[in-house]
């Protein structure tokens, strides 16, 4: 459709190195990086978490707050679609902990032993929502098929947790059928939500807490709870994680009411362990 599928590189916060979701290679190079700075801060660990890109904003403001308390913890977080995050560690990927957006990833691994059974919890829970640009006159689910809107941006949903649920929704409202010749794929959520803030798309389907996140579109309609699966946000630690202690504890203060109370502020609700 002549839009690119490349994400926007966006800064860490203090104390987090981030790297941009890709294949295994990103994720090999950050474990290196790790080993050598081992080497020189004796008694430092980097805890290296793959982690859903819709959780990006929240989980980095809980890493600044869990510092506070553990100076010698640092993270290397790898944040992408949750498909392709658990495919690379399958592959093998260096990977501590392990936050999707939908069980389905999560259980794939699980159901292969990578991950530890006794680390999983339920975390976080979200909404689906219809986002459009602000001055766009689109105003509910039924508007898409409308000649005026184009381009629909979903999330792959061959990787994309999202993508799996928006398709859902249009396939429960009828719409389906009717819009799969406007839908541009991204890459990931975060993904859908740049096109539609810089106008390559006229409307796309993402988390609440990502168009929360925007000041540059405007939530159209929620998509009802009945038309998608239940969206819920497992963790766990990675079973070949040379840090599981340390994961373990960060995995179990992200349960924290001090932890929670980020999570709420960027728009979660939060789950049933």
């Amino acid at each position: 459709m002549g839009i690119n599928s490349h994400g926007e590189a966006v800064s860490a916060e203090p104390g987090a190195k981030e790297i941009r979701s890709g294949p295994y290679l990103c994720a090999a190079l950050l474990a290196i990086a790790v080993s050598i700075g081992a080497c020189h801060a004796p008694g430092r660990v980097t805890l290296t978490l793959s982690v859903a890109a819709s959780v990006k904003d929240a989980l980095s403001e809980a890493e600044v707050a869990y510092r506070r308390n553990h100076a010698t913890v640092e993270f290397g977080n790898n944040f992408g679609s949750s498909g392709t995050l658990a495919r690379e560690i399958e592959e093998g990927a260096p990977v501590d902990a392990f936050i999707s957006a939908a069980p389905k990833p999560m259980d794939s691994l699980e159901s292969k032993g990578l991950i530890v059974h006794a680390t999983r919890r339920n975390l976080l829970r979200n909404s689906l929502v219809l986002i459009a640009p602000l001055d766009s006159p689109l105003h509910d689910f039924q508007g898409l098929a409308d000649p005026s809107v184009r381009l629909i941006a979903l999330g792959d949903p061959a990787s994309v947790p999202a993508g799996q649920y928006g398709r859902q929704t249009l396939a429960a409202l009828h719409l389906l059928d009717r819009l799969n010749k406007k839908i541009v794929l991204g890459g990931d959520v975060r993904q859908v939500l740049t096109y539609v803030e810089t106008g390559n798309a006229d409307a796309g389907i993402v988390y609440a807490t990502d168009a929360q996140a925007s000041g540059r579109v405007r939530i159209v309609a929620v998509a009802p709870n009945w038309s998608h699966d239940a969206i819920v946000y497992p963790a766990a630690v990675v079973k070949a994680s040379q840090n599981g202690g340390v994961a373990r504890d960060f995995i179990d203060y992200l349960g924290t009411p001090e932890a929670q109370a980020i999570f709420v502020k960027h728009g979660f609700t939060m789950a049933t362990p």
